[in-house]
């Protein structure tokens, strides 16, 4: 009987896919939740990973950035669009080489465009996390109103455990003295 279990445990860890999805978009709050996620999840089992890796980028559509401009918005698109790209770009490097400087192998690094709620989301579902990891910019609630939040949006309707990631404030130098 004992060995049984201990079958069935030896196969649901290795049938089973444990999937960590991380989202990130050009703050340093995200990639220290990227971080924080490589340090929690991957870098203890660097020879064994118990999870694997989704880095995702919400790419916004560049309409969204433009908001309701003039009629002259139609030239500024195209501008728009390659500025949107370079930041992806710049996302995918840097999220590559953090996760290089760990060790730790990205299974999959996807950029989609639109609302960053939704793509959350979605990724989460499609990939069938078992935790999904964004940064906190700390917005206070006044902001929040009229910014939205992607992660208390997400903390409310993911359908798997959300890991929202604070960055520590610096820390004044005179309280560095003591």
């Amino acid at each position: 009987m004992i060995i049984k279990k201990t079958k069935k445990k030896i196969e649901m860890a290795s049938g089973s896919e444990r999937v960590v999805v991380v989202g990130v978009d050009d703050s340093t709050h995200s990639y220290h939740a990227l971080e924080t996620a490589l340090d929690l999840f991957f870098t203890p089992f660097k020879s064994n990973p118990q999870f694997k890796l989704v880095v995702l980028h919400a790419r916004l559509p560049a309409t969204s950035v433009l908001g309701f401009a003039g009629p002259g918005t139609v030239d500024i698109i195209p501008l728009v669009e390659q500025d949107l790209d370079k930041t992806a770009d710049l996302v995918k490097k840097k999220c590559t080489d953090v996760c290089s400087a760990k060790s730790v192998e990205i299974t999959s690094l996807e950029v989609i465009e639109g609302d960053p709620r939704n793509i959350m989301l979605e990724a989460a579902e499609r990939h069938h996390a078992s935790v999904l990891v964004l940064g906190s910019h700390g917005y206070g609630a006044i902001k929040r109103v009229f910014l939205g939040s992607v992660s208390d949006y997400l903390a409310h309707h993911a359908h798997c455990s959300v890991m929202i990631v604070k960055k520590p404030k610096a820390k004044h130098a005179s309280n560095n003295k003591h």
